[in-house]
């Protein structure tokens, strides 16, 4: 034992005179005349300080597949991994190929980890937990890296924070690509986390508690997990949990089943099928179920009977490559029919639309728009075309064009536009609504401390008939801990439940009606804004514009005597006849009629 401790003492000795050489202006340890092996290890510790470790994953299984278009031109919730099920008390682990457009700086087109209750998209009670995209930023108005009304946003961290500019655009997202390892940790009985990284970016999410089970059966504690991308694709690699439908061997695979997709209703005389069908695509399933989605130019295509003469034709669409793009043995084929018909001479419309009376509201938030304009509601509305055969049809409204109207009260003239350019103009009558107050029966919604969270807390709900403006007043007191920490709007049917959009103080929303809304704001830095918040006087102002959309306008007086605005115009969605909107909180709370 003696011994050993000297051989050990003298090793110590050796390497603290080794380190003590560091110091001295003529040592030679790290330099080039230094002895190869000492060399050699240094350059061993430093590499191991550059590249840190990758992570031991156990129990991968092949999983090999794309998941998007492979020319970047996927939208959102456009493609989907396949169901990756995580019971209570297990560990997900999934690795993929990240490719980022490397001519797109869109600091929001990579992917997301969407989270869910164990029910299929869209079926009945599927309810999300939220998602969580790859990039992390850090600019206050983007701020929708991540959402859901059960992701908590402050547990979220990043090692790699993007700033886009006023075009959405940031060079950093191309460090986002690569090989991507993502973790889904149940394990614990007080935490959720979910972790995504390629080495070079991390994002993490860490919940300190449990996720609640949101199954409808309480004994079904399983969640289910997929990834969505946008603007981009990714080349699935390895999994440790068998998804449902089963593995994808890295072996080719030979297509078994196809259906087409944006076939043509109707197709004019003397147009060559090439031109017709040049929007067409098809999804294609392969071997082991296994699908992608195939253009027009992949595709052959050919019609029974010929196009030369009006009437309904079969198509007939051939492919013939496996999934890796070889010319395979089995071509498969699809069918589906569609019309040919003399050109369009005219359009009339034969019964008008059902919402004619548009109103639209100012306040201070829009006093100062120029140039403001309505979407057209062609609900109802019919438009017969007379061809050049003098026969008459019906033409589906969704593929006519209309122009916008003038938020200017008065008589507006709709051009209606057929895809041969021919037109037709419909009337509708514009008015300025006029507001009127309504009030909550409680004095406060959320609690005191500005504990309660997004969506846990709502004021009453207001009915607002098609033509009104309804406004509120309340003080709106904050955490300040971040920009969406503040009042919400909600616009929802009388149900409470069919939303029609959430829309925030901080220029961000979400729903079904939000996408195609125009919004804006005037709070200049939000850090200073934020400031302003906690004791604002806000009012708050839900125009029903009776065109199916619904305007939300709000004026907020900070605390330190600035006054900012925010207006969301033309939210979708909306059944005139069924609008109301309520007040929420996240991480604040709200006082009404102190007056």
């Amino acid at each position: 034992m003696r011994l050993l401790k000297k051989i050990a003492y003298a090793c110590y000795s050796i390497t603290f005179g080794l380190l003590a050489l560091t110091g001295c202006t003529d040592g030679e340890l790290y330099d080039v005349n230094a002895p190869d092996w000492i060399s050699d290890k240094i350059q061993e510790i430093e590499d191991s300080k550059k590249q840190p470790e990758e992570e031991v994953l156990e129990g991968m299984q092949e999983d090999v597949y794309t998941i998007g278009n492979t020319d970047f031109t996927s939208g959102w919730w456009a493609a989907f991994s396949k169901y990756y099920v995580v019971p209570d008390g297990e560990k997900w682990n999934a690795v993929f190929n990240l490719h980022i457009n490397p001519t797109d700086n869109t600091y929001y087109k990579n992917y997301a980890v969407i989270v869910t209750n164990d029910v299929d998209r869209g079926g009945t009670g599927y309810t999300e937990y939220g998602a969580i995209r790859f990039d992390v930023t850090g600019s206050p108005e983007t701020y929708n890296s991540q959402w859901g009304d059960h992701i908590d946003y402050q547990y979220i961290s990043g090692t790699l924070l993007l700033n886009p500019d006023e075009n959405n655009a940031d060079p950093n997202i191309q460090k986002l690509g690569g090989k991507v390892t993502l973790t889904i940790d149940r394990t614990s009985e007080s935490a959720f986390t979910l972790k995504m990284t390629n080495g070079v970016a991390t994002k993490t999410y860490e919940q300190p508690y449990k996720e609640e089970n949101l199954n409808a059966d309480a004994s079904n504690t399983n969640i289910r997990c997929f990834l969505v991308p946008e603007g981009s694709y990714i080349d699935f690699l390895q999994t440790n949990i068998v998804p449902i439908g089963g593995l994808t061997s890295a072996l080719d695979k030979i297509p078994v089943s196809m259906v087409l997709q944006d076939v043509p209703d109707q197709v004019n005389v003397g147009t060559p099928l090439e031109e017709a069908m040049a929007n067409v695509s098809a999804i294609v399933t392969f071997e082991e179920g296994v699908t992608k989605t195939v253009p027009a130019t992949e595709l052959t295509f050919s019609t029974i009977p010929d196009m030369e003469q009006p009437g309904v034709k079969t198509l007939v669409a051939i492919y013939n490559k496996t999934f890796k793009g070889e010319n395979c043995d089995k071509p498969i084929m699809a069918n589906t029919t569609f019309e040919v018909v003399e050109q369009i001479a005219s359009i009339e419309v034969t019964t008008p639309p059902l919402h004619t009376q548009y109103f639209y509201y100012t306040s201070a938030a829009t006093e100062n728009l120029a140039n403001r304009t309505m979407v057209f509601d062609p609900t109802g509305m019919v438009v017969t075309a007379t061809y050049t055969d003098q026969s008459t049809r019906i033409i589906d409204n969704a593929r006519l064009s209309f122009s916008s109207v003038s938020a200017k009260s008065g008589a507006q003239t709709v051009t209606i536009t057929a895809e041969e350019g021919i037109t037709a103009t419909v009337e509708v009558t514009v008015s300025e609504s006029t507001a009127s107050e309504v009030r909550n029966t409680t004095s406060m919604v959320g609690a005191a401390d500005n504990s309660t969270g997004f969506g846990a807390a709502f004021s009453d709900y207001f009915s607002i008939p098609m033509g009104k403006t309804k406004s509120i007043a309340f003080t709106n007191y904050s955490n300040l801990a971040n920009f969406w920490n503040n009042f919400v709007v909600v616009l929802r049917k009388a149900n409470h439940i069919d939303e029609y959009a959430f829309v925030r103080a901080d220029n961000w929303g979400t729903g079904n009606g939000y996408d195609a809304c125009v919004h804006s704001g005037t709070q200049g830095d939000l850090n200073t804004w934020l400031a302003g918040m906690n004791g604002a006087k806000v009012t708050v102002y839900v125009t029903n514009c009776g065109n199916s959309t619904a305007d939300v306008q709000a004026v907020m007086e900070g605390t330190a005597g600035t006054t900012s605005t925010q207006y969301y115009l033309g939210i979708t969605t909306v059944d005139p006849s069924d609008l109301n909107f309520a007040l929420t909180v996240d991480g604040c709370h709200l006082i009404f009629n102190e007056n």
